[in-house]
């Protein structure tokens, strides 16, 4: 029986690839450098399966190309650079990697808030420094127990990271586009938008990017937040207006800022923002730990051999077109 042609988009633990190649006849790139065009293409002539990246527009004029494709894998819980629609044009289902990064990205988001608080990468700094002997200029943080907590786009990552918020002695109100009871019996309280923006010190953002969401968070949005509170972008960078973002905190219309994702991604180490004391960016690891990371590996994987001998996939966006 012959093999199943693949396409791999990234470096695979030697385990999962030996569970493909067991199945799949594969073309692989798994440099860091994004795939040439040309090649790529060249490979999806006669691919019946690939496993995707983030770099990888996946759109109508990329899968006209690629006539014998059945199955689209991406080792992520978001896919902006995925068209849907056109997926489903073409009866491919996507498969991502909902769920199993819950926990770590919602330990990352709480992590980047905490050491926002509390300044402890820029007291490591100032350790390194040779600056111990100088107690009066420790940098000084504020407290998280009795405040405010707002989360925007509130899924399982945002109840995940309340539970955490809510051991530290926070309150927690939230914005989706309509209450959710699952969030209520947690304790979270719904608050409008302009409402949560008014009412928090701290605000955490956890929505998926689309038309809707790009640059949410503008020049407005930042003017109606407390000049002490602090920003935390967990989602996906463009749903926040860079430009906008570095000049409310020049501006001091808010006091912090904490990003784990950036626009553009990755950001250039001459962006104005990046010469700001009051910033802490991350390169996008939410989900950077080995556990979930092979979790998401192995769920994608799987998801891929699943739509090459036509069987449903574990998860699925377009479920419509799923087998």
């Amino acid at each position: 029986m012959s093999k199943s042609k693949a396409v791999v988009i990234g470096k695979l633990d030697n385990n999962l690839m030996e569970k493909l190649q067991e199945q799949c006849e594969l073309n692989v790139w798994d440099k860091p450098s994004r795939i040439p065009q040309e090649l790529l293409l060249d490979w999806l002539k006669d691919a019946e399966g690939l496993i995707s990246r983030g770099d990888i527009k996946i759109d109508d004029d990329l899968l006209s190309h690629a006539p014998a494709l059945r199955v689209i894998a991406q080792s992520s819980v978001g896919f902006d650079n995925v068209d849907i629609t056109a997926c489903t044009k073409y009866s491919i289902p996507f498969g991502n990697t909902p769920g199993v990064l819950v926990e770590a990205t919602a330990d990352l988001t709480f992590g980047l808030m905490l050491s926002s608080a509390r300044r402890i990468h820029e007291g490591w700094e100032y350790v390194k420094a040779g600056k111990w002997d100088s107690p009066f200029n420790i940098p000084l943080g504020v407290d998280l127990y009795g405040k405010t907590l707002g989360i925007v786009g509130m899924g399982n990552i945002g109840r995940s990271v309340a539970k955490r918020a809510q051991a530290s002695g926070m309150n927690i109100i939230y914005h989706n586009r309509s209450p959710r009871e699952e969030n209520e019996k947690i304790g979270a309280k719904y608050a409008s938008f302009e409402g949560l923006l008014e009412e928090s010190d701290f605000i955490i953002v956890l929505v998926p990017l689309s038309e809707q969401s790009r640059h949410l968070f503008g020049r407005e949005e930042f003017s109606k937040m407390k000049p002490t509170s602090y920003f935390v972008n967990a989602s996906r960078g463009a749903v926040v207006d860079t430009v906008a973002l570095y000049e409310a905190l020049v501006n001091k219309e808010i006091a912090y800022a904490a990003l784990d994702v950036t626009d553009p991604e990755p950001i250039n180490t001459d962006n104005p923002i990046m010469s700001l004391q009051n910033i802490l960016i991350t390169p996008h690891i939410g989900s950077a730990t080995h556990e979930t990371r092979m979790k998401m590996a192995s769920l994608t994987i799987d998801n891929l051999l699943a739509g090459l001998n036509r069987k449903s996939l574990l998860t699925c966006v377009n479920s419509n077109v799923n087998y």
